[in-house]
């Protein structure tokens, strides 16, 4: 069912996204029919129902001699209207969530199925053979049914399970949280950048942010500790180094608490495992894909891994900061020319090495 949700997901995103229909003459001259007369069908026969309980209440025919049924029937029919509003307008809330860039296509195919028919994408019209459905229940409920050629079988939605559901915090369809947009939120939080790397009007990091300088690798006379790389053409240059388990241990801290913030809506926490965590893939390589490259085979299942086990939680924690430290703190750590004019100059590559071994064996005598 996993993969199933995966192929149709993906095959209607790119069907709603594609223009392909716009250019074929055929489909121009079929008159679609998307009107499915959801309201009028659903209260076609409640004022017969209503007038014939009023009614037996004034001629004291009700079924107990209370009129109990029948004047709780009369409060569902006279509150139905405005419980219709509100059912749909959350069924159009959740399901505008497959919608979402970051929408995590394990999620049911059905719910990208239901909003194409609810929103009348093309070729999921009523003369395309799909269903939609509202229907009063005695129990003062309501419920709405999709189903159609791409249905393996209908969704059916109760009124008051999804209230309930919506009142606990969960939702059906659940929202991917945007990681990059954390992150870069985490990068100025975890106290390893610049003080002068932070724009203070926006809060957020300058074209010219840099970790701070306590971060960087010095040599015991306090001279920096460079790396020398060979650029071509026997020429070579110094790149700072960082001390990147001091990095680590500050930035675990923010980490573990975001994480924490995130796995308290365990849904939300599959959705990302599932979009960004879990593929092992980088930022630009999602990037440059038209769609966010799927964890597969080691995605996570609403169904059956919710709620999520320790050892969950804790691969969790675990891939989320090779996550951040791989694709938002390595771009500050690699390739980093000094901020000293005469260090940040080309030079010898051999004579270079040279004066670098000669510092080393300065720095640590032979006993």
């Amino acid at each position: 069912m996993e993969d199933k949700n995966i192929k149709v997901n993906l095959f209607v995103k790119q069907v709603n996204q594609s223009n392909a229909l716009a250019h074929k003459p055929d489909y121009l001259a079929y008159a679609a029919n998307y009107n499915f007369l959801l309201l009028d069908n659903a209260y076609e026969n409640t004022g017969i129902q209503y007038a014939k309980i009023k009614l037996a209440i004034e001629k004291n025919t009700c079924i107990m001699p209370d009129c109990k049924y029948e004047t709780n029937q009369l409060k569902r029919l006279q509150e139905a209207p405005q419980k219709s509003l509100s059912f749909l307008n959350n069924i159009a809330d959740q399901l505008s969530v497959v919608e979402d860039s970051y929408y995590d296509v394990n999620q049911d195919y059905r719910f990208m199925l239901a909003n194409s028919v609810l929103t009348g994408k093309p070729s999921f019209a009523k003369s395309d053979g799909y269903e939609l459905r509202l229907t009063l229940l005695e129990n003062a409920s309501q419920e709405i049914y999709f189903n159609g050629p791409m249905f393996e079988k209908p969704l059916v939605i109760n009124s008051e399970t999804l209230d309930a559901l919506l009142e606990s915090g969960s939702d059906m369809v659940v929202e991917t949280p945007d990681i990059n947009k954390d992150m870069l939120r985490l990068l100025t939080e975890v106290g390893v950048m610049d003080a002068k790397s932070l724009n203070q009007e926006t809060g957020e990091l300058t074209a010219r942010a840099k970790i701070a300088e306590e971060f960087v690798l010095k040599n015991p006379d306090g001279s920096y500790d460079y790396e020398i790389v060979d650029i071509g053409n026997g020429k070579g240059r110094n790149l700072l180094k960082y001390d990147l388990d001091k990095i680590e241990k500050k930035v675990t801290p923010f980490i573990n608490a975001e994480v924490a913030g995130l796995l308290s809506a365990e849904q939300n926490a599959v959705a990302a495992w599932n979009v960004f965590i879990g593929a092992d893939t980088s930022v630009s390589e999602d990037d440059q894909m038209a769609q966010n490259a799927n964890a597969g085979f080691v995605a996570w299942s609403y169904e059956k891994d919710l709620p999520l086990m320790q050892d969950k939680k804790e691969l969790f924690m675990v891939k989320y900061k090779e996550y951040f430290m791989n694709n938002y703190l390595k771009q500050f750590t690699k390739n980093q020319i000094p901020s000293v004019q005469a260090d940040a100059a080309v030079f010898d590559l051999e004579e270079g090495k040279r004066k670098q071994a000669q510092a080393i064996l300065k720095d640590n005598p032979r006993k």
